[in-house]
This record gives C-alpha cells, sequence and structure tokens, in this order.
C-alpha cells in the first residue's frame, strides 16, 4: 500500500511541475531561400507571436540583425553573413527559444 501511495504522489508531483516548464515555451522555425532568412514563430497553442523580437547572431555570438515578427508571426532578412546563425526569438511574458542554421544551410540558401 506504501508504494502505491508513493507513487500517486510522484506522478501528481510531476503533473504539477509540467505546466510551468511549459508556460514559457515558444516555437521557432528557421529556413534559408533565395538570399534571405525566414522564420516563424509560434506558441505551443498555435498563436502566432506577434511583434517577437527577433536576433540573429554569428558563431561567435555577435549580433548582426535585429528585427521584429509580424501578426503572423513571420520575419524574413537578407543573410547577414555566411556563418553558422543563431536566431533568437523573443516573444511576451519571458517566451524565448533560439534556433541553429548551420553555415552548410546558409551557403545552400544563397
Amino acid at each position: 500500500m506504501r508504494i502505491g501511495s508513493l507513487l500517486i504522489f510522484t506522478l501528481f508531483l510531476g503533473l504539477m511541475t509540467a505546466g510551468p516548464a511549459l508556460a514559457h515555451k515558444v516555437n521557432l522555425f528557421a529556413y534559408v531561400e533565395g538570399g534571405k532568412i525566414y522564420t516563424e514563430s509560434y506558441f505551443p497553442d498555435g498563436k502566432k507571436v506577434k511583434q517577437g523580437t527577433v536576433e540573429i547572431r554569428d558563431s561567435h555570438g555577435r549580433r548582426l540583425v535585429t528585427g521584429t515578427t509580424d501578426d503572423e508571426g513571420l520575419y524574413n532578412c537578407p543573410i547577414p553573413k555566411v556563418d553558422d546563425l543563431t536566431i533568437v526569438i523573443k516573444a511576451s511574458m519571458g517566451h524565448k527559444n533560439s534556433y541553429l542554421l548551420k553555415k552548410a544551410e546558409v551557403e545552400d540558401g544563397q
């Protein structure tokens, strides 16, 4: 009986901590095509990231470009540098995520 109670407590504790972990999640997808970087940002419930800040950083962490998503959660800009590029999205209420575009992907998309 004691093991059953411990199992129920453990499951309950797991469920209680899962919510906050997902609360600050935002999804980010990026790709390169025709000399431009394209991003799409959205929350787990499907809502688009409106007016989110997008930063593009090089492999040394230097910020190359800063922009803002539109009402559809989209952003694009010309390729600022052929390098491993980290795309960062900063949305409302502390939501943040990043996406790595490898140098080979950037080269292929020129």
